[in-house]
C-alpha cells in the first residue's frame, strides 16, 4: 500500500511539473520582462510603463512586468534581438508596433516577420500627426505643402526612423501634395525626433499623437494635421489630412500591444491572452492614459492576428505604391 501511494505520489508530482512546465500550474512564479524596441521616453515606452503597472496585483499577473529597452534602427536592433535571441519562456514578452515591423519586414534586411511573433493583446492605436515648433510660421498642411513646393528638398522633418509608422505617414503626404520634402530618422526614437522638433534642429515633424499631445500641452509645438480618417477625441480642433486636401489615409495608426516570441507553449500563451486585456481595463491604468493623451484601443488576441494580417495585405500594397 505505501509502495502504491508512494508511486501516485511521484506520479503526481510528475504531472504537476508538466502542467508548470506547459503554462498551468504556478505561472508565472517570477517577475517578467517586455522588452521595448524604441528609447525611454518615447510613447512606446512611456505607454508600456503606464498599461504593465498593475501586473503584479492578484487580479493580473501575479508578478510585475519590468521594461527593458532595446532601441535602434527604427526598432530593428529590438525586434531582431525579440525574433532570434529571446526566450520562449512566457517570460520574455515585447511590444509590437503596427505597421512597424510588419512594413520592415516587407522592405528586407530583418530577421523577423508577422509570422515570427505570437500576438498576446492591443492597447493602443496612435495615429501619426505633423508638428511643427510653437513659434513656427507654418500654421497649416496648406502652409507646408506651399513651402514645400517653393523650397523643393529643403523641409527637413523628423521621424522614429524608417518604414515606422511616421516615415509612411511622410511618404504618403508627399505623394498626395506632391512635393519632395527632407525626411530625416531621428536615431534615438519619437522621444528624439520630438527633441528635433523643439529645438530647431529641423523644421517639422511626423510623430505620434501622444507624444505630440504632452508637447502641445507643454507649448512648444503646434500640430498641424492628423493622418487617420477621422479627427481624434484628444485634438478635436485639428483636421485630418484629408480634410486639408491630402489623401492620406490610416495606413500610419500605430498599434501597440504585447507579444511573445513563436515557440512560446500554447498554454502560456492562453493565459496571457486571457489575462493581459484585463490589465488595459484597469482604471486607473485607463486614467494615466487618458492624462497623457494616449488613445487606448483594446483588441484580444484574435483581433491582433486579424487586424496584423490585414495590416500586411495592405502595407504590401501601400509600400509598392510608395
Amino acid at each position: 500500500m505505501k509502495k502504491l501511494l508512494a508511486s501516485a505520489a511521484l506520479a503526481l508530482m510528475a504531472l504537476t511539473g508538466t502542467a508548470q512546465a506547459d503554462g498551468h500550474g504556478n505561472y508565472p512564479d517570477r517577475p517578467m520582462m517586455l522588452m521595448v524596441s524604441y528609447g525611454a521616453g518615447g510613447a512606446t515606452d512611456f505607454q508600456a510603463r503606464i498599461v504593465t503597472m498593475t501586473a503584479g496585483n492578484e487580479d493580473a499577473l501575479g508578478m510585475p512586468i519590468a521594461i527593458i529597452n532595446k532601441p535602434g534602427a527604427g526598432g530593428r536592433v529590438g525586434w531582431n534581438w525579440f525574433a532570434t535571441q529571446a526566450e520562449a519562456d512566457g517570460y520574455t514578452m515585447g511590444a509590437y508596433n503596427i505597421p512597424h515591423f510588419i512594413a520592415q519586414s516587407i522592405k528586407g534586411g530583418v530577421e523577423y516577420s508577422a509570422d515570427s511573433f505570437e500576438p498576446i493583446a492591443n492597447w493602443g492605436a496612435d495615429p501619426a500627426v505633423f508638428v511643427v515648433a510653437a513659434d513656427s510660421d507654418m500654421n497649416s498642411m496648406a502652409d507646408v505643402v506651399e513651402f514645400a513646393k517653393a523650397n523643393p528638398g529643403k523641409l527637413t522633418f523628423s521621424g522614429a526612423g524608417l518604414f515606422v509608422g511616421h516615415h509612411i505617414a511622410a511618404l504618403q503626404i508627399e505623394k498626395a501634395a506632391g512635393v519632395k520634402m527632407a525626411y530625416i530618422p531621428n536615431k534615438k526614437g519619437g522621444a528624439g525626433a520630438m527633441k528635433a522638433v523643439i529645438s530647431g534642429e529641423v523644421m517639422a515633424g511626423v510623430n505620434n499623437l501622444s507624444d505630440a499631445f504632452r508637447a502641445q500641452e507643454a507649448g512648444t509645438v503646434k500640430i498641424l494635421g492628423v493622418a487617420d480618417l477621422e479627427r481624434n477625441a484628444f485634438l478635436p480642433d485639428v483636421p485630418t489630412m484629408m480634410e486639408q486636401g491630402l489623401d492620406v489615409d490610416n495606413s500610419s495608426v500605430n498599434f501597440r500591444g504585447v507579444m511573445v516570441p513563436k515557440g512560446t507553449p500554447k498554454a502560456i500563451i492562453d493565459k496571457l491572452a486571457a489575462t493581459v486585456p484585463t490589465m488595459f481595463e484597469n482604471s486607473r491604468v485607463q486614467g494615466k492614459m487618458k492624462a497623457g493623451g494616449s488613445p487606448m484601443h483594446i483588441m484580444t488576441r484574435d483581433e491582433v492576428l486579424a487586424m496584423w494580417a490585414a495590416r500586411e495585405e495592405t502595407l504590401k500594397e501601400l509600400l509598392a505604391g510608395l
